[in-house]
């Protein structure tokens, strides 16, 4: 179990750092904009379920409304969402991606895609060969970290007592 433990406690390490470096090269070589993280995922989530309302954005980012409605306002302003009325009824909205938040996902995407093969092609051989695979890994691993209840989440006697991290509200 010793070398599950720190396996993880590895992956734990390494992914932060990973993900901000690759997101500032790709920024870098698509001369993209440095939207924040959660800018970013509630334009995923939209982009992939929407429309949605508020709530069902802050249910799904697991974000306090108010932090929701703070980033509708950011990316309300920045043209990168629009409100709509929900079905004719004008008390409820629904949020939508516009044209251009998708199109700049895009871009990202495409940008991260070109900085991790340039860094992949530095890699040996056998560490190439092996990405599909830790590829398919981490995207169980996701998987299981999303449908995980949270309260459900085993804790360990040789851990701290905590509350899962949770982004902040503000």
């Amino acid at each position: 179990m010793r070398d599950d433990t720190s396996t993880a406690a590895g992956l734990s390490v390494l992914l932060g750092p990973l993900r901000r470096r690759v997101l500032r090269r790709s920024r870098e070589l698509a001369d993209l904009p440095d939207l924040p993280e959660a800018q970013v995922e509630l334009l995923r989530v939209l982009t992939d379920r929407g429309p949605l309302t508020p709530s069902q954005l802050a249910e799904a980012l697991h974000l306090a409304r108010s932090t929701v409605s703070n980033l509708l306002r950011v990316t309300g302003v920045a043209g990168l969402t629009e409100r709509s009325s929900a079905g004719g009824d004008l008390r409820v909205v629904n949020v939508s991606a516009t044209g251009s938040a998708r199109s700049l996902l895009a871009r990202y995407d495409r940008a991260s895609a070109t900085t991790l093969a340039a860094a992949a092609d530095q890699l040996t051989p056998e560490d190439r060969a092996a990405l599909p695979g830790v590829v398919a890994v981490l995207g169980r691993l996701l998987a299981v970290l999303e449908t995980e209840d949270d309260d459900a989440v085993p804790r360990r006697s040789n851990t701290a007592e905590s509350t899962p991290h949770r982004p902040s509200d503000g």
